[in-house]
């Protein structure tokens, strides 16, 4: 049975897809702080029910959402992002909805990514701007779980047979179309058994959801593959890590606010403001947009990841890239932030950005020139002279900006930049504490 992709509007269309395609159980997803993915399923006698009234859950056992003596919460299907799973077999068919999260009065619940992300889209509505993302999402193929034995040794756009996961990203690509997600294109990456699929643009909401459903659909094709995908920042080293570069832009009234056909960059005052923005903040929010002690070992000189708070067209080694412009592609004009890593919660880490962004629009940030030169071929002396500071070098650092900023803890609001500081220091205590392998071979022998 070949599987159309929905575009429900309200309960009644959900409720008539699944009894024409006999739609066995629909899975309700929603996720904790981190973005890790949670999710239970009902049966179709229980949807009507459950669009009127939610579902109820324990939320105290959710990481980040709060206490044991204020546990009830609530999840409301989004009836719009109903899709039936294409991973799972056709002839019983299960869907998915993703879900707000509640709590028992039906008010939102603030420490909701979901919420979050639409808090800060609405302000953007308000000023009459629509946010567009487009992610970029690398990974790894492995063997297994255990370990990282490579399946290729592929580098860069290299075709079969040194790209030995062609199979599995064409297998990813089909999967994604039957749920109505429009892939741009696929390649091998740099590193050995590392692969990229990039995604078509999208509302930022609508992103958000298609990234948590891309990373399920490319775990779930390795594994049908016999295969491990993961998403993990740094798996290898002395290899390329994994990032997630998010490319974004504003639209008012149909047009592209970042265009400006007479400036030399082809940049508006608004576009320069918003890049400006995210380069100032960019120390605060990396905690969000790298939140993991592994991101760190990806985030450092010589790997292709950026770490230099700078701006630039062609220039890699920059943060922030701005593709050239090509004529009569205004609607294309658009920055890339490069720092971001696919692990990352989709939806914390694109409401960041906004935020960033937006503040930068309304307080008329200036955005100084672009570097076009290497930045990791810089000295110390050189980088002072072109005034350019790096981002944070650890979790530690990452997080310790997050706590000491005023502006996530109003972006994130105060019980999710709590939790959210407060696991990430946990993390790096626990990983500090560590007695690594590195550490004795280096020093067993000779202390």
């Amino acid at each position: 049975m070949s599987i159309p992709v929905f575009n429900c509007k309200n309960a009644d269309d959900v409720m008539k897809a699944v009894k024409d395609y006999d739609v066995s159980f629909i899975q309700y997803w929603f996720l904790d702080i981190l973005g890790t993915l949670k999710s239970f399923q009902i049966t179709p006698n229980e949807l009507e029910a459950s669009f009127e009234e939610g579902m109820g859950f324990d939320g105290s056992s959710i990481l980040g959402f709060c206490r044991i003596d204020e546990s009830d919460m609530v999840a409301m299907p989004d009836p719009t992002t109903f899709q039936i799973c294409s991973w799972r077999p056709s002839e019983k068919p299960v869907a998915r909805m993703f879900c707000d999260v509640v709590n028992p009065d039906g008010s939102p619940f603030e420490a909701d990514s979901r919420f979050v992300l639409k808090k800060v889209m609405g302000q953007a509505a308000e000023k009459g701007y629509t946010f567009y993302v487009g992610p970029e999402l690398e990974f790894f193929l492995f063997a297994d779980d255990q370990d990282t034995e490579i399946l290729d040794a592929g580098g860069y756009f290299d075709a079969p047979p040194l790209d030995l996961g062609n199979n599995i990203r064409r297998d990813i690509i089909f999967a994604l179309d039957a749920m109505g997600i429009q892939v741009e294109y696929s390649h091998h990456e740099v590193a050995p058994s590392q692969h990229e699929i990039d995604l078509r643009y999208q509302e930022g909401m609508k992103m958000a959801d298609t990234a948590m459903t891309y990373r399920v659909v490319v775990k779930e094709t390795a594994r049908k593959h016999g295969c491990y995908a993961t998403f993990m920042p740094k798996p290898i080293f002395g290899e390329n890590g994994s990032g997630m570069h998010v490319h974004q832009s504003l639209f008012k009234n149909g047009k592209n606010v970042f265009y400006d056909a007479s400036d030399e960059y082809h940049l508006s005052a608004e576009g320069k403001s918003y890049i400006a923005g995210i380069l100032k903040h960019a120390p605060e929010f990396v905690a969000v947009t790298n939140q993991w002690v592994n991101s760190y070992k990806r985030l450092v000189p010589g790997y292709e990841a950026p770490v230099y708070i700078a701006w630039a067209r062609r220039n890699r080694s920059a943060l922030v890239r701005v593709p050239m412009y090509k004529p009569g592609k205004e609607a294309a004009t658009r920055m890339e932030l490069r720092c971001p890593d696919p692990a990352a919660n989709p939806y914390l880490c694109f409401a960041v950005q906004l935020a960033a962004g937006l503040r930068g629009m309304e307080e008329n940030y200036k955005l100084a020139d672009p570097v076009e030169d290497d930045i990791f071929a810089m000295n110390d002396r050189q980088l002072k002279r072109n005034r350019i500071k790096a981002l944070p070098g650890s979790l530690h650092e990452a997080a310790m900006n997050l706590k000491k900023s005023d502006f996530m803890k109003e972006v994130l609001g105060e019980h999710l930049h709590t939790a959210l500081v407060e696991n990430k220091i946990a993390e790096w205590d626990e990983y500090r504490t560590q007695v690594t392998e590195y550490e004795l071979d280096k020093y067993l022998p000779i202390l």
